[in-house]
């Protein structure tokens, strides 16, 4: 396992890559108080944070936004902590930006914030800042947004007296859910809150983020990205955040979903029933069951009809096939589908296919396990639907992704790699392969994906992907992990890319 220290030496001279050159310019972060990994990471004992945190939300909310990264950075030399800031951004965002129309759009003002503070995380202390910044600018621009498109939505007050009592308020959120009652499921979701811990709540939102399809899967990130970032801000912060998300959950078009079938629903109904047909002891696997049973997930992916995956994934756990190599061929089909066609549509089944494996190891309940596992093979073939079809995409296989060069020949620099992606995805991913089966290390082509994402990213959806991705390497078999990040380079920052302004807006605001 690569050290710390390794890691920061590669961070810090990086400058000497070409592909890399901008990196240098990240020194100045050094001036600030750097962010521990412990403080990252909410004590055992707490249950949220200092009380001042209303203040920092009103400072965001009200200042402009070219003047928010100095305010803040000021803010942040005089003691401000990386945890009041997260908590503080988070609660602005679903205080101040309305999840409908659509759950993505400028609502990723929210869903973006866990990404980047994943990204934080595994950065060194002293570059833990950037992802945040960039998040708090991204915010300014959301709720300009919001102001346009939804005349300023706020969330009201919850009305007090719906709110149910402990005893009554899992029942009656869940009756609020099914009958989609924006209202009751309001009141409902502010009584767990107030009287449940985060693990009983979460296995409720769990079940209703896989629910449908609507909105491409932004529902299920909304879930897991909601709770990973209480995980770390406390859950004192969690009302809010709950009818925020309760309140998204619930958006649907037309009549209410209760009363159609609706292509976006249909598989959990089916999937419900399937569920009751997989044995009891579906997840004590048999090793000799696994043989072929991932390019057996893909295959049926491939063919585009959700019916045909679900139903293999009943059959393959009643035959003793591990959770673990159905997964591995879930996670390697969406990275497919983003070598058969880069887009939207395929970058949201990386990162759908990540939240619904966050809430499967997170989830204490077999049912829903089982059900999120499910609910994954019906939503990939959707994902190909919403790309066009099998007649709309590329012919690609990702167990059939080559290295480059031969076996002699020396692995191909991170350098070389970053630039040739932005020339050509196809051979960039082929080196990538080709260092990764020489080396047998990742860390350095994680590492220098994440730089590229600070210095070049410029839309939520390249922190949302990037985190995703640079975290599933780890959620897939060794045997497979490296053809996924390797599939998933059709989509990671490159070296081409232009810089953003985001480095120099920040240095100026620590230098002002």
């Amino acid at each position: 396992m690569r050290t710390p220290s390794t890691r920061r030496h590669f961070l810090r001279e990086g400058a000497a890559l070409g592909a890399l050159a901008g990196l240098g310019n990240l020194d100045f972060l050094a001036r600030l108080a750097p962010v521990s990994a412990a403080e990252t990471t909410l004590p055992k004992h707490a249950l949220g944070l200092q009380p001042d945190v209303a203040p920092i939300v009103r400072l965001i909310e009200e200042t402009p936004r070219e003047d928010l990264l100095e305010v803040i950075a000021k803010r942040i030399n005089g003691g401000l902590s990386y945890q009041t800031l997260l908590a503080a951004l988070l609660l602005a965002g679903v205080k101040n930006v309305e999840p409908r129309p659509s759950v993505g759009h400028k609502f990723h003002s929210v869903l973006v914030v866990n990404s980047a503070h994943l990204a934080s995380m595994a950065s060194p202390d002293e570059h833990r800042w950037l992802p945040i910044f960039w998040a708090l600018d991204y915010y300014k621009t959301a709720a300009a947004r919001d102001v346009e498109e939804c005349g300023d939505w706020v969330m009201e007050p919850v009305n007090e007296k719906a709110v149910p009592s402990a005893d009554k308020a899992a029942a009656e959120f869940t009756a609020a859910m099914d009958a989609w009652d924006d209202a009751a499921a309001d009141a409902a979701i502010t009584g767990l809150a107030r009287t449940a811990g985060a693990n009983e709540t979460y296995e409720h939102l769990f079940r209703y983020g896989m629910r449908d399809f609507r909105s491409i899967g932004h529902k299920a990130i909304y879930v897991a990205n909601s709770l990973r970032t209480l995980n770390c801000i406390g859950w004192r912060h969690s009302e809010p955040v709950l009818r925020s998300l309760a309140y998204a959950l619930l958006m649907h078009e037309g009549d209410n979903p209760r009363d159609r079938s609706d292509a976006a629903d249909v598989p959990y109904r089916k999937n419900l029933e399937r569920a009751a047909k997989v044995r009891k002891d579906w997840r004590n696997a048999q090793a000799d069951a696994d043989a072929g049973a991932t390019t057996e997930i893909l295959a049926a992916i491939r063919n585009g009809a959700n019916d045909d995956s679900c139903e293999l994934v009943v059959e393959q756990l009643n035959r003793g096939v591990s959770p673990q190599a159905i997964w591995d061929g879930l996670h390697l089909a969406a990275g497919e589908l983003l070598m058969r066609q880069p887009g939207i549509a395929s970058l949201h089944a990386v990162t759908t296919s990540n939240a619904l494996r966050y809430a499967y190891e997170t989830s204490g309940d077999d049912e829903t396990r089982l059900l999120l596992t499910l609910q994954s093979a019906a939503f990939l073939p959707m994902f190909l639907n919403e790309m066009g079809g099998r007649d709309k995409v590329q012919e690609l296989r990702i167990d059939e992704l080559a290295a480059a060069g031969g076996s002699d020949d020396a692995p191909p620099t991170i350098d070389a790699i970053f630039a040739e992606l932005g020339d050509d995805r196809g051979n960039g991913a082929q080196l990538m392969l080709a260092r990764l089966a020489k080396t047998g290390d990742a860390q350095e082509v994680i590492d220098a994906s994440r730089v590229l994402t600070f210095l070049k990213g410029n839309d939520a959806h390249d922190y949302k992907f990037s985190s995703a991705v640079l975290e599933d390497y780890y959620n897939v078999s060794p045997t497979w992990r490296d053809r996924y990040l390797a599939s998933n380079a059709f989509n990671l920052n490159t070296a081409a890319e232009p810089d953003n302004d985001l480095v120099e807006r920040t240095r100026a605001a620590f230098h002002a």
